[in-house]
């Protein structure tokens, strides 16, 4: 209310941009909710996970700390950001893939049903991808051709195409940004078909990851045997968790490979 009557114009953007956000995280979460169905949360798992994520993080900080190599790790960690959805996108396929196959007959009927509703929502994701190079390109084209027209445009009438670019670009980024967190970690919602699928799609993931980090950027500024825990102490530990995990799912939540 202070804001409107000195910077209207920067009220108009907030108040916009408030919206733009909810209504991208609206369909986010309905696209991709926290909790699909097929997804089985065990509270211990849950927070021991959270425990090694944190752990995990002061390691790398104090190793950084003392070592050096913060620019290293800040291009990996914007490199991981890119690769992180895809990985896990191809992570979760071939570990549906695989699920099922080794299925039995009957719960591969079941298991069909779910694979056209969770590959229309994938196909949706990659879209969402796919449109945001292509929206701000528009946006800057349109933002360079107004700026050669040497104010023979009215302000207003200079800002409609701009604001008409600009906001689906921010929406489809919002909706990135709340998607991508509940599909990695549920297994762009193929959860259904199996409870053991998004731990296997993690497991795989972190693999691909580390090999990945190592080809491209080669090994951290450490000493020989911290380099190696480094690259490889992270998925070895999620791998474990991993198992750990598969054997409540079995042993407490009565899960079956092929049932």
């Amino acid at each position: 209310m202070l804001l409107v009557p000195c910077m209207w114009w920067l009220t108009i953007v907030l108040v916009l941009s408030y919206e733009v956000a909810r209504s991208a995280r609206r369909v986010a979460r309905r696209a991709f909710p926290g909790r699909p169905a097929g997804r089985v949360e065990d509270h211990t798992v849950l927070t021991v996970q959270r425990i090694r994520a944190w752990v995990a993080l002061a390691m790398s900080g104090g190793l950084l700390a003392v070592y050096g190599g913060a620019s290293d790790a800040w291009d990996q960690f914007l490199q991981r950001l890119y690769l992180a959805p895809w990985l896990a996108l191809a992570s979760a396929v071939l570990a549906a893939a695989v699920l099922y196959w080794v299925a039995r007959r009957r719960r591969r009927l079941l298991m069909r049903a779910h694979f056209r509703d969770a590959g229309l929502r994938i196909l949706g994701y990659i879209g969402a991808w796919v449109l945001v190079p292509l929206l701000c390109l528009a946006a800057l084209g349109a933002m360079r051709a107004l700026s050669d027209t040497n104010g023979e445009v009215n302000i207003f009438l200079m800002y409609l195409p701009l604001l008409a670019l600009w906001t689906p670009f921010w929406w489809t980024v919002y909706f990135l940004c709340f998607a991508s967190g509940p599909a990695v970690r549920n297994g762009f919602t193929l959860s259904a078909l199996h409870p053991a699928l998004p731990v296997l799609a993690t497991c795989a993931a972190v693999w691909v990851f580390a090999f990945v980090s190592r080809a491209t950027g080669g090994p951290p500024p450490f000493p020989g045997p911290l380099a190696v825990c480094a690259v490889f102490g992270g998925p070895a530990s999620v791998t474990v968790l991993a198992w750990w995990e598969i054997h409540r799912l079995r042993h407490r939540h009565g899960m079956c490979w092929r049932g």
